[in-house]
């Protein structure tokens, strides 16, 4: 059964300003996967504007609290979702700030040969062919979101038999997939943060489809949110993204600053090369 609980994880971060204490509180909700690769811990205390308070949940879930009041700002990476609120709120301030990979996750074994699949549609068919198992977020997350179109282009017809759905974060979803030697999609910045402790590997990367896109949204009369917004896409905070590394390696390209940005629909300029 699709589970719908989401179990938030909040994490505060006090950064005290060079003057006095700011006593401003600016209240995130964000992907897991955003939290889950690190990133966070690394960039906010640069924040000297604020204390943050972060809720790391899936993207559907982060943009409904938006929506309700219970957050000022959402760092997401669901361009369909998105597309929904900021339709039903043309007052929230929308820019792209990153991008990185979704990555197919499978055991080394790969029965269902997907290392070999022409592009990602084709490996989505080789798994539903094969019987192999793969484990689903299920929870209204962007990587949740990214597989259901996926498993849709590709003309497969859900539920599988061997669909597994965990309906928790994106660390969580992998140690699953892990465990049941299964197949999953994950970004590549998580999946690098928890590779030294998986027998799992990264099996198909290279399509455009994969790409997966951040975004900052925030309503426009909320200046903090907006003080915060720019810090990421003009500020050190872009600097700070770029910097950012897992493993030795590139987890967040910022997004180029000569691109469409203020849109779901946005793509970056130019794709990534194979990252695995």
């Amino acid at each position: 059964m699709r589970s719908h609980r989401w179990l938030p994880i909040v994490c505060a971060f006090v950064v005290a300003a060079c003057q006095a204490p700011t006593t401003e509180l600016l209240g995130i909700a964000t992907t897991s996967s955003v939290q889950n690769s690190g990133l966070l811990d690394a960039i906010l205390p640069h924040f000297q504007l604020a204390t943050v308070r972060v809720h790391a949940v899936g993207s559907g879930l982060a943009l409904k609290m938006l929506a309700d009041g219970k957050v000022d700002l959402v760092i997401s990476h669901a361009p369909e979702a998105e597309k929904r609120y900021v339709g039903l709120h043309p007052d929230w301030v929308y820019g792209k700030i990153a991008f990185n990979h979704f990555l197919l996750i499978g055991p080394r074994s790969d029965p269902a040969r997907v290392a070999q699949a022409s592009d990602v549609l084709d490996a989505m068919r080789r798994i539903a062919a094969s019987g192999a198992s793969f484990v689903s977020r299920g929870d209204g997350s962007g990587t949740d979101e990214r597989e259901q179109s996926l498993w849709q282009q590709a003309g497969v017809s859900l539920p599988l038999p061997g669909r597994f759905i965990s309906g928790a974060s994106m660390a969580v979803t992998l140690r699953q997939a892990d465990e049941r030697q299964a197949y999953t999609l994950s970004d590549d910045a998580t999946f690098w943060q928890l590779e030294h402790r998986l027998n799992a590997t990264a099996l198909f990367t290279t399509d455009p489809r994969l790409v997966n896109s951040y975004a900052v949204l925030s309503p426009a009369k909320n200046a903090l949110a907006g003080r915060f917004a720019d810090w990421l896409h003009r500020g050190d905070g872009r600097d700070r993204i770029s910097a950012f590394r897992v493993q030795g390696r590139v987890a967040f390209v910022v997004w180029p600053a000569d691109c469409p940005s203020a849109g779901p629909d946005a793509q970056p300029c130019e794709l990534l090369p194979d990252r695995r």
